[in-house]
Order: structure tokens, then C-alpha cells, then sequence
């Protein structure tokens, strides 16, 4: 059962979800009714699920809020921010219930919510009466009753999965007018009755003023392991001037009383209209024929794109994907060594087989990296409810639009991209959105705009969040950082590298503390984030007009590409994405760097490490090396290593815990021949590599000093 009730928990987060977004969207557009319908069947959905898995705190506090969404669908209730405001606190308040433990007992926030529900429904008598004003102003508005005939055949299994098919035919006879015909015929002889098994299916016929989508969200849990079928089988415009709306044989069939063969048998007793209609000369057999192979094809077209629907989705835990991304890891690995056995063999039939094997691996691991490729639009989703509580709670006005929601991410991407994304947008309300009145006086709207934007660039997304602020003020950073001694007052430094120091661990120009920012730790939690998923940071900001954060990210952390190269013997993997050239170490360039570890790249200096070094090898470095340059936060850096091997393949492997402070290394991968190779963090090489330094200028002080 706990499975049941977990998979209830992600149902209704994902339903919540898309509650939120249409209460915001409707905080925007009040007299948008198909939102009302949305949210009405979100909150519906969530009371109907609880019912079959046991939350009946749920169903009740629920049932209160639904109450009020149906007037507000019927016009009784008008939307306005309070409605709003309130729908957003029980979704809130759904989530604490769903999360919580049998010994909790907290019942204010639940009764609170509920009175002030209770208060928006109008006195019954006035109700009644604008009821009546509208029966009679727009009889048009109101739903006509419509008879459905529901067909529910529950899965064998179903008892297995903890579900009761008695209490949603409960909920639908609450619907309205209903008969209920249980068919039992299928219940074997007790010895070979199963008692986990279910043998009955259900014959309904409802008349009731709900759409078709009401009454399929009473079955959305069992959908997937059951034959449902509602279709409307009376209403006004169905019905012809005698009141007929189906042929007798298709009634007998729809009830069961007879089989469609035996109405087949019947009609084929007798001519066909279109030999009939040969016969009497009417129409020539070629045109009969035309006519029969458009039947034909239509039919064939609509069975095609009813097996697509139902087939078009299926829900799979996460758990099982990881899994699968790791054996397709393995396999990979295992490919790689069938192909360099079979080099070294020189076998040409070996070959071949190694190279089938190479593109169906190829081809098996895209397709199970794409499976667990999740559109980002769901994640800029959730912003919208922070956006709007951060703006009230700060007298703001902000609004959120997104861009590029389709575009996709590795589903451990999009999870650990949330809290660095919450950060940068609560300082961009807190410290770039001005407030209304200042806005104005700037010539601005009043309303502030964050916008969220994604888009793919080669093998990585860029997330784009920019806002029409305040912008960063330099002048403010500089005297931070000097005020820090974190440079000193005549530092000649570059914008860029200005804006980097407000991801440092306690920068803030911030005046004064408050819940939003001013500790100076928000952003350095972003830093850290995005470079563990090893991505990027890029600032753009312009003084009074806005500011852009432009996250680089890559498409996924199973498997990437890498560059393999080679130090002292022993291989190590550079991310391919952040390489952007190679060259070799000559001595011209030791020569013209006077003793620094710099070289002229077309004109540009770019510095190198030298990786023994940092690795403190003592073996003899060979008489040629090469530099690997690498773009980091719009900065090129080289890293000198004895030899590139050339592109890899690399299936990352997390690091044993007698690694857990090598933080230069970012995972692990298997090589063809079975030998591990560390995967490089070139931004942690970096920082190592500048600390080193400076320890360096220190004690060179220091001694000079002595």
C-alpha cells in the first residue's frame, strides 16, 4: 500500500503543480473560465485520488475548497486575489497534509483555510437567488444533462494494487441519475476462483449536467490498468425530430443482448445497399467500390491513432531509469573493449561485429539518455508561485515569462538545478526589481518582469534568467571588495571579473540584512551548484536597465564526452565541452613568457598549469608537451599534460570515499582495457592551481620581509 500512497504523493505534487500555474496564470486573466475548469479538475482530481488511498483529511478539506471553485465555475463567486491568494494557501496546506506523519495533529491551518472558504460561499438564499437570475438571464450558460454510458472493465490485478472500484462508482452515482449493472458472469467455480483477482466489470448509464472530463478524472488512477470506455449516448442534438438517435442493432450490441456477429450473420442474410443499389441500376460497381475503400481507409486511420493515444505515455520510476542509464554505462565500456580487442586481433569478421556492436550500443545509449530528458518547463512552472509570493511579501509587483520550456535536461540536472535557480531569482526581486513607485519615477512600468529563458547550444542548454532592474552597480562590488581586501583600491580589473566576486562565500553589498538577502550566501550556493553539475556562470549587466545570469549547463551527467589525455602514465579525462583547442608546449612559448606560465594565442595570452606540478609528479616530463586550453566563465586557461589521446566516451563512475577530498576530480570512468581514469574538474584545477600561487607570493614575502 505505501507504494499506492507514494505514487498518490507524486500524482498530486505534479497536480498541485499545475494547480498553482493556473491559479497564477488566472490571478493575470480573471475571466479566463477554462482556467477555472482546469484548476476545478486539478482540485477534483486530488479529492478523488485521496478517496481511493485512504487521505480523508484530504477529501474533506478538499471538498470544502472544490465547493467553492464549482461557484466560482458556475459565475456565483467572482475570481478575485483574495480567491487566489486562499486556492494557493490549501495547496499549500495539501502538500503539509500529504507529508504528514499519523502522530502530527495540527488542525489551525486546516480549519482557518476552510472558514475562510466558507466565507466566500454567499448566504444560500442569495445564492439560490442569483442562481435563479442566472436560470433565467442565460439558460443558455447552463449545462444540459447528458446520459453517458460507461463502460468500466477493471485489470485482473487491480485488487493488487490496493484499489477499490467500489468507491469511485460511489463517486460517480453522486454524479447524478445512475444505474449501476455489475456483470459477474466471468467469476469462475470456487476452486479456480482467484481471490486477488477482479472478474467483474461495470455497466453504467449516468445523466448528469458534468462534462465527459469530470467523469474521466474519477478514473484517472485505474486508466492505465483498465478498459474504460464513456461516450455520451443522449443528448439534444443527437436526437432526430422522431426522437431516434442509434439503429436497433447498434443499441443490442452496446447492451449486450447480442454479439456483432450475430447481428452480422443477420444482415448478411439480406443484400448489401450498394449491391442493392447495382441491381436497381443506380450506380455503376466501380463507384460502390471507391466508396467502400474510403470506409475502409478511415477506418483504418482512426483504430491507428487510437492505438497511438493509448499507447502514447507510460509512468516508470526514476529508480528503474537510473538503472538503466547504469547497465547501458556498462555496456558501453563492454563495447569498448570488444573493439579494441578485435583492433589488435586484425580480424576482419571480429571487426565487423565490434562495429555493429559499436552503433547499436550507439544508438541504445542516446535513446536511454533521451528517456530520461525532461523538458525544463516544468521547473520554470514552479518559479511562478515564488515570484508571486516574493513580490507581495516585498510590495513589488513582478511578473514571470518564460521562454524555450520545451527544451530538455537530464532529469538529475533539472532536480539540482532548482535551488541555484530559487537563489538568483529571489536576489534578482530583492536587489534588481525596484519598487513601483520608483519604477516610475525611472519612466519603467510599474510591474517588474523576470524572465526565464532556455535554449540549446551544441551538447549543452543555456538557462537564461534576466530581469529590468536596478543592474549591478559596479562601483558598489569594487568598494566591497576592497572594504573585504579582496583586491586592493588601485586593482585593475575587468568588469567580468568584477562580477564574479559576487559569488564569492559572504560578499554582499547589501546595506542591511533582511529575509531575503544580505548574508551574502545565496549566490555562493549557486556557484558551487552549477559547478557541480559541471556547468557554467556568465554575468551581463547593465546599470538601470536589467541584469542577465546565463547558466551553461550540460545535457546530461551519465555519459559525456570527454578528451583523453595522458600524465605520467596514467590517462585522464578533460570534459570535451569546455575544451576548445589543443597545441603544443614549444619552446618559443616557454621563451616569451619570461618566466611566467603564459602563451600568446593569436594575440591573446592565455595562462597554463602544468599539471605534475599540481600533481606533484617527480617522474622526467617528457622533451614535448601539449596545452589543452579550456574556456571557464568566459576566461581561457590551458592545463600541460604529456599527451592527448584523443576523444572518449565517457561513462561516469562516482569516486570511492577515499577520494572525497580529492576535489580536483569530478567522477571516474572504465577504459577499454579494464584500467580506471579520473575524470578533471578544471574549475577546481583552477582554484587549486591560484591558491598554490598566492601561498607562494606569501612565503616569497614573508622571506623577503625576513
Amino acid at each position: 500500500m505505501d507504494n499506492f500512497r507514494s505514487t498518490y504523493k507524486e500524482e498530486t505534487e505534479e497536480l498541485l503543480a499545475d494547480l498553482e500555474s493556473a491559479l497564477l496564470e488566472l490571478s493575470e486573466d480573471k475571466e479566463n473560465m477554462e482556467l477555472v475548469s482546469r484548476i476545478f479538475r486539478a482540485m477534483h482530481t486530488i479529492k478523488g485520488s485521496g478517496a481511493m488511498f485512504g487521505f480523508d483529511e484530504i477529501v474533506a478539506f478538499t471538498h470544502d475548497v472544490e465547493t467553492v471553485l464549482d461557484l466560482v465555475r458556475d459565475k456565483i463567486i467572482p475570481v478575485n486575489k483574495n480567491l487566489v491568494d486562499l486556492t494557493l494557501a490549501a495547496c499549500d496546506q495539501i502538500r503539509q497534509m500529504i507529508e504528514k506523519k499519523p502522530e502530527d495533529n495540527e488542525t489551525d491551518n486546516v480549519s482557518e483555510i476552510t472558514r475562510s472558504f466558507k466565507k466566500l460561499i454567499p448566504d444560500k438564499n442569495v445564492s439560490d437567488e442569483k442562481t435563479e437570475t442566472a436560470d433565467n438571464d442565460d439558460l443558455e450558460s447552463i449545462s444540459e444533462p447528458k446520459t453517458y454510458r460507461i463502460r468500466f472493465r477493471p485489470g485482473p490485478d487491480i485488487f493488487q494494487y490496493g484499489t477499490r472500484p467500489i468507491l469511485l462508482l460511489e463517486e460517480i452515482r453522486q454524479m447524478g441519475d445512475c444505474r449501476i449493472i455489475g456483470h459477474t458472469h466471468a467469476i469462475p467455480d470456487l476452486k479456480k476462483l482467484n481471490p486477488e483477482s477482479c472478474y467483474i466489470h461495470w455497466n453504467i448509464i449516468l445523466t448528469t449536467s458534468k462534462d465527459i472530463d469530470t467523469i474521466t478524472d474519477v478514473f484517472v488512477f485505474v486508466e492505465d490498468m483498465s478498459q474504460l470506455n464513456i461516450e455520451i449516448i443522449e443528448e439534444s442534438d443527437l436526437l432526430n425530430d422522431d426522437g431516434e438517435y442509434k439503429k436497433v442493432g447498434d443499441i443490442l450490441i452496446d447492451r449486450g443482448d447480442i454479439t456483432p456477429d450475430d447481428l452480422r450473420d443477420a444482415l448478411n442474410s439480406q443484400k448489401r445497399i450498394g449491391e442493392m443499389l447495382v441491381e436497381y441500376q443506380r450506380l455503376d460497381p466501380d463507384i460502390i467500390e471507391s466508396a467502400l475503400a474510403e470506409q475502409n481507409h478511415m477506418r483504418n486511420l482512426v483504430k491507428k491513432r487510437k492505438d497511438i493515444v493509448s499507447a502514447s505515455s507510460i509512468r516508470v520510476a526514476s529508480e528503474k531509469l537510473d538503472l538503466l542509464v547504469d547497465l547501458v554505462g556498462e555496456m558501453v565500456t563492454v563495447q569498448a573493449s570488444l573493439t579494441q580487442k578485435a583492433l589488435n586481433m586484425d580480424d576482419p569478421e571480429l571487426l565487423t561485429i565490434a562495429e555493429d556492436v559499436e552503433r547499436l550500443t550507439a544508438e541504445l545509449r542516446d535513446n536511454t539518455i533521451s528517456i530520461r530528458m525532461l523538458p525544463v518547463g516544468t521547473t520554470f512552472a514552479k518559479f511562478k508561485r515564488l515570484v508571486y509570493d516574493l513580490s507581495q511579501e516585498l510590495g513589488k509587483e513582478v511578473v514571470l515569462t518564460t521562454r524555450g520550456g520545451e527544451t530538455e535536461l537530464d532529469k538529475t540536472v533539472i532536480e539540482r538545478l532548482n535551488d541555484p535557480m530559487v537563489h538568483i531569482i529571489r536576489n534578482s526581486i530583492g536587489h534588481g526589481i525596484e519598487l513601483p513607485d520608483v519604477r516610475k519615477s525611472l519612466g519603467k512600468p510599474a510591474k517588474g518582469n523576470i524572465h526565464l529563458c532556455a535554449e540549446h547550444s551544441g551538447a549543452n542548454v543555456l538557462i537564461k534568467i534576466s530581469d529590468d532592474g536596478a543592474g549591478l552597480d559596479l562601483d558598489a562590488i569594487r568598494k566591497q571588495a576592497v572594504k573585504n581586501k579582496i583586491i586592493k583600491p588601485d586593482t585593475n580589473i575587468s568588469e567580468n571579473e568584477l562580477y564574479s566576486l559576487i559569488f564569492l562565500p559572504g560578499f554582499s553589498t547589501a546595506s542591511s540584512i533582511d529575509e531575503v538577502s544580505g548574508r551574502g550566501v545565496g549566490m555562493d550556493v549557486v556557484k558551487q551548484g552549477i559547478e557541480n553539475l559541471r556547468g557554467s556562470i556568465d554575468i551581463s549587466s547593465r546599470q538601470g536597465t536589467g541584469t542577465t545570469i546565463t547558466l551553461k549547463l550540460p545535457l546530461t551527467l551519465a555519459i559525456i564526452d570527454g578528451l583523453m589525455v595522458e600524465l605520467d602514465k596514467t590517462c585522464y579525462v578533460i570534459p570535451l565541452a569546455a575544451v576548445e583547442e589543443c597545441l603544443e608546449l614549444t619552446s618559443n612559448i616557454v621563451v616569451n613568457g619570461h618566466g611566467r606560465n603564459i602563451a600568446s594565442v593569436r594575440g591573446e595570452i592565455v595562462p597554463y598549469i602544468y599539471l605534475r606540478e599540481l600533481f606533484k609528479l617527480e617522474s622526467t616530463p617528457p622533451e614535448t608537451e601539449q596545452i589543452v586550453i579550456v574556456r571557464l566563465n568566459n576566461n581561457r586557461v590551458g592545463f600541460v599534460v604529456e599527451n592527448i589521446i584523443g576523444e572518449h566516451q565517457t561513462v561516469i563512475k562516482t569516486l570511492g570515499k577515499i577520494y572525497k577530498n580529492a576535489k580536483v576530480f569530478s567522477g571516474s570512468t572504465i577504459l577499454a582495457d579494464g584500467t580506471v581514469a579520473v575524470i578533471l574538474d578544471p574549475y577546481k584545477l583552477v582554484e587549486i592551481a591560484e591558491s598554490e600561487e598566492l601561498l607562494e607570493r606569501n612565503q616569497y614575502v614573508s622571506w623577503l620581509s625576513y
